[in-house]
């Protein structure tokens, strides 16, 4: 199970970024992160659970247990597993109201991660969001 939405929640990540004086060390510590994320059952990489709008390869799964949402997310690029261990951080073991509650912009204008980002990645990256947020308000 991932760690991600409950022992390293999106204060510790902003916390955490702040701490680097230049963007070089925050991308190794974002990839560092995508390295904690649990890999993906084999069986659930499937076209089904692929996130369109990646420029990478992303898979998102999510399942509902005790009233809250659980994702397991994983992708073919180390920045891509980085980003994604960002946005699980925020997202993972939340209720569907946290979920539609969290003020994701606000997060990432903190992170102040979309201006270091390419364009196609930040495509991505919001890509990862709908996704998620889709699936809190069908719950």
């Amino acid at each position: 199970m991932s760690r991600f939405g409950t022992e390293i929640t999106s204060d510790d990540i902003v916390d955490t970024l702040s701490f680097f004086d230049n963007w070089e060390d925050r991308y190794k510590y974002i990839i560092d992160l995508g390295k904690e994320l649990p890999p993906l059952d084999e069986a659930r990489r499937t076209e089904d659970n692929l996130v369109r709008g990646c420029q990478s390869q992303v898979w998102l799964v999510s399942d509902a247990r005790d009233g809250k949402l659980f994702f397991e997310a994983d992708s073919d690029a180390f920045i891509v597993k980085g980003l994604l261990a960002v946005v699980l951080a925020a997202y993972n073991a939340k209720t569907p109201q946290e979920v539609s509650d969290f003020d994701v912009e606000a997060y990432f204008a903190e992170l102040n991660l979309l201006k270091h980002l390419s364009v196609t990645r930040g495509n991505g990256l919001r890509a990862m969001v709908t996704r998620i947020q889709g699936t809190a308000a069908a719950s």
